[in-house]
């Protein structure tokens, strides 16, 4: 195999633009050009050999929807809703944005949309195979670690919010039931609750803050797939007669009714629902058993439970279908396989995929971690010339010995040499990796996760760890370092969590409670200050259950035979996400993060060479968190969502203050030629000149001054204005004629100074810039004071709410801050936060990261936030709110003139103290900037 020292080449933001790919016939992996198809690789039938090319499988719809979604992106979105164009350019824009959506995310999203809004989508959805149910579902294939959240966020958000605007378009819902495989996935996705404090709609800004309200308007309910149970008459009768039933299930011996089941389902607040939005976390589990199969699966082993979970999954939705209509299911997924019930280990993909971004993509886009798998070592070879450590499980000797049933061995019984050798060489890398992360001040250790065929092999696993004979290291053998999971007890916290059953009593209770400590802990495995903090060897049999997202996992050992790349997949995603998603290099990728493997046989995935240093450790992490020590320095300010202004009965406009409105002629096009293209190439005997310079001829400068007043009044508004609507355009009329007449237009090239036809086309080509700058000065000339209109949620803001977070950015604690740490995104701010820290004129100050303090302001007719980088309360007892930039632009001006209006509005509100601002374009300028405020 060709030496691959990076398998990182593509940026996490935009399209792939290369891909790996193996060539049977060299024996080596080559960088394409391009995207990779959409599909996944199965094992050529038969195939036993290392370098099996694997047989590639495309998801067809995917390929096919691709290309119009990408066509349809480049040519602006056409066909689509107000609201949805709002949200697309809202989640793209960069400049306004903290936490850009990965191209994955984004991806998702687009392709949904467009296949339920535009016209072409909507014909291409109607051909879509479901899965026989009488429902619509539509289901985006995305790699564990990519963001699924964020996208169920953002489907929810596009589906409210164009609701709200038009109730009676029915392609939209209100109302959503998200449904999780366990307990632990349902608490982690109440971030999707609209009014939750911690939201992700708030936390990753997935909304304009004007739709915000609207999108709170809806309804959504979380549960797990457990509460879509219900028992049959059968069911019910038999716990009859074993005297089973509780006091409750006593009053309703009858089956449930559809309507019955609604309202204990969805309870009183959703039970009314009509055309229900559901999108299902984790889908893979919601499937229709094959009906020629069924009863088969009860001879599959663990297809056996997955049959029965996806039964009661699939039949409460068609209940609540029945009853209440469901509009349309997404589901989400990273490997979106139904088993067929037929042979062992054979699975089918939905039908239903209509994006895919597989873990081959995320990895090449460093959104995971890089696996590495053992291919060669200095021992003997397999008998397909392989390391043994490649797929330790069919070592002859290993499979013999592990394979035996629990009457057959005890815990005690030691465990084949193979198995010993390889956990002592994983168990001294992750000892290497450990004191690396304690060098470099990461308190929390690595993760090392053991899948294991069966409970006996767990347990002598534990036992050997515990008496020390196989970990290089105490702590991989320690009472809060390992942890062996009981999948039986945590399927049951799963199921019923922290909830009691007022008959339960005695064993069943301890046992409950028992089950649910050990969800607790596995659900925190890397968590600082919780249980499962200091877990650094985690036993499982069962693949490690969803809801299982600890980032500090270095380390994989699999024990137990892998029969599909579909089981390995999963079982080496449990270990890829990634720590760090803070820096990026040069070429604008993640760094590599690493996940070291033995015993998975991941064979249709290049691997980076195990050659060379240790996996490097992640950056250290930092608790950014407010201080009670340092309350002193304490900061509030008033969270306001706008500026009303009222107009004075009088339009006028101070001539003197209003500066010259420069126009730059070379900026403009006025001229243009056009080719014929044959061959793909411009032909210049067929040329067409076009020009716009023989409107200026019949133009008339009436006519300009009416379009730019007219433009003034559609769309800078006159809210506020008291008088007739009519007489404020008419007072605007003449203002604007002195204005093009007044000589403060001013062009930047003598040929054009004159009154003529090429000056009245470039008046015209300047509108949007002259309508900007002549609003400005009416409006800061004929309006009262301004008064602000603060959030009814969240009318005040403080640096206490900061909910502590972690960053692995650069950072500093600072004396004067309430916040433990300055967090910096350039060494510029590094320098003015030490320079605010020891000034004589600063009294406090705050880094504005993760406060929620924003100013709204408009660019390009587009309410945007802006985030000013430190508010500092100065020795005078007044407040400076600080913005660090390095160049003037239009839009920083934008920023610049809102603070100002911002601090105006709350100055004459009077109740928050005295505010100023200012903006920094030096570093060098701080300290004047501080001795002038002051003052």
């Amino acid at each position: 195999m060709d030496k691959i020292d990076k398998l990182i080449i593509n940026g996490p933001y935009e399209v792939p633009a290369h891909h790996w790919q193996y060539r049977r016939e060299t024996q080596q992996f080559t960088k394409e050009p391009g995207r990779r198809p959409a599909g996944y690789m199965r094992a050529t039938p038969n195939a036993k050999g290392f370098d099996d090319p694997g047989v590639f499988e495309p998801i067809e719809l995917v390929n096919a929807i691709r290309g119009p979604v990408d066509e349809w992106r480049a040519q602006g979105y056409p066909g689509i809703t107000l609201v949805t164009r709002r949200l697309l350019e809202h989640w793209q824009d960069t400049e306004q944005r903290r936490q850009r959506f990965f191209f994955c995310q984004l991806e998702a999203i687009e392709t949904l949309i467009w296949l339920v809004e535009t016209p072409e989508g909507a014909a291409r959805r109607k051909g879509i195979a479901g899965d026989g149910g009488p429902f619509e579902r539509l289901c985006s294939k995305l790699a564990t670690g990519t963001g699924k959240t964020i996208v169920m966020a953002m489907i929810i958000a596009w589906n409210f919010l164009n609701k709200a605007a038009n109730p009676e378009d029915g392609r939209f819902s209100n109302q959503a039931l998200i449904v999780a495989p366990g307990l632990t996935v349902k608490e982690r996705l109440q971030v999707l609750m609209p009014e939750a404090e911690d939201s992700y709609y708030q936390v990753f800004d997935l909304a304009p803050a004007e739709m915000m309200p609207r999108l709170r308007q809806g309804q959504a309910l979380i549960c797990n797939w457990h509460a879509l149970a219900w028992d049959t008459q059968e069911k019910l009768d038999a716990k009859a007669r074993k005297g089973q039933l509780r006091s409750v299930d006593k009053r309703r011996r009858r089956e449930l009714s559809d309507a019955a089941y609604i309202r204990q389902t969805l309870g009183p607040a959703m039970a009314p629902a009509r055309n229900l939005l559901v999108i299902n976390d984790e889908a893979h589990h919601a499937w229709r058993v094959n009906p020629d199969a069924k009863g088969k699966y009860t001879k599959v082993g663990a297809d056996r439970d997955s049959a029965e979970e996806a039964t009661v999954w699939m039949g409460g939705l068609d209940r609540i279908h029945r009853q209440c209509g469901i509009l349309r299911c997404f589901d989400l997924s990273a490997t979106p396989f139904t088993p067929t019930g037929k042979q062992t280990a054979e699975a089918s993909l939905f039908n239903w995929i209509v994006s895919d971004f597989g873990l081959n993509d995320a990895i090449e886009s460093g959104l995971v971690k890089t696996p590495r798998v053992a291919i060669r070592d200095d021992g003997k070879l397999d008998a397909q010339y392989r390391s043994r450590l490649y797929h330790i499980y069919v070592d002859p000797e290993v499979r013999d010995d592990l394979g035996r049933s629990r009457s057959q061995v005890k815990e005690t019984q030691p465990l084949p040499d193979l198995v010993r050798n390889a956990y002592l060489l994983l168990g001294e890398d992750w000892r290497a990796t450990r004191d690396s992360w304690r060098a470099k001040g990461h308190p929390i250790p690595p993760v090392m996760i053991t899948v294991a065929n069966s409970v006996p092999t767990s347990g002598r696993i534990a036992h050997a760890f515990k008496q020390g004979g196989m970990a290089p290291d105490a702590q991989l053998g320690s009472e809060e370092g390992l942890l062996r999971i009981d999948t039986d007890a945590l399927k049951a916290a799963e199921k019923l969590g922290d909830s009691a059953d007022a008959s339960e009593s005695g064993q069943g209770r301890k046992d409950r409670e028992a089950a649910e400590r050990l969800r607790q802990q596995v659900s925190s495995v890397g968590l600082p200050g919780k249980p499962g903090e200091q877990v650094c060897n985690v036993i499982s049999v069962a693949m490690l259950s969803e809801g299982w997202d600890a980032k500090n996992v270095t380390h994989i050992m699999g024990l137990r035979a892998f029969t599909s790349q579909l089981l390995c997949e999963q079982v080496v995603g449990r270990g890829l996400r990634r720590i760090n998603y803070d820096n990026l290099d040069e070429n604008g990728r993640f760094p590599a993060e690493y996940v070291n493997i033995f015993g998975v046989p991941f064979t249709f995935l290049p691997h980076e060479e195990p050659e060379g240093p240790p996996p490097p450790p992640p950056p250290p992490a930092t608790r950014i968190e407010p201080l009670d020590e340092k309350r002193q320095h304490a900061m509030a300010w008033p969270n306001v969502v706008r500026i009303d202004h009222c107009f004075k009965p009088t339009l006028r406009v101070d001539w003197s203050q209003v500066a010259p409105l420069l126009i730059d002629p070379f900026d403009l096009i006025t001229k243009a030629e056009l080719d014929a293209i044959v061959a793909g190439k411009p032909h210049k005997a067929v040329t067409t000149r076009i020009g716009i310079d023989r409107i200026g001829e019949s133009l008339r400068l009436q006519t300009i001054v009416f379009r730019i007043a007219k433009a003034i009044y559609d769309d800078q508004g006159h809210d506020g204005w008291q008088g007739d609507a009519y007489s404020f355009l008419a007072q605007l009329i003449p203002l604007v004629e002195e204005f093009v007449n007044s000589g403060k237009i001013a062009i930047k090239d003598d040929l054009f100074s004159e009154e003529g036809p090429e000056r009245k086309v470039l008046v015209m080509l300047n509108l949007s810039a002259i309508i900007r700058h002549l609003w400005q000065a009416i409006h800061d000339a004929s309006t009262e004071d301004p008064s602000p209109v603060f959030d009814q949620e969240r009318p005040i803001g403080a640096t206490g709410d900061m909910r502590p977070w972690y960053t692995t950015r650069p950072c500093a604690s600072a004396d004067k801050s309430h916040i433990s740490h300055s967090v910096f995104d350039s060494r510029w701010e590094a320098s003015e936060a030490y320079a605010l820290d020891n000034s004589k004129h600063v009294r406090s100050f705050v880094k504005n990261d993760h406060l929620g303090f924003a100013v709204f302001y408009s660019h390009q007719g587009i309410v945007r936030k802006h985030y000013p980088d430190y508010l500092i309360r100065l020795v005078n007892g007044e407040q400076l709110a600080l913005e660090v930039k390095g160049q003037k632009s239009d839009q920083a001006e934008a920023k610049r003139l809102a603070l100002e209006e911002w601090c105006k509005a709350v100055n004459a509100h009077g109740d928050f103290g005295r505010w100023r601002s200012a903006v920094s374009y030096h570093p060098k300028d701080l300290e004047g900037i501080l001795v002038r405020h002051s003052s």
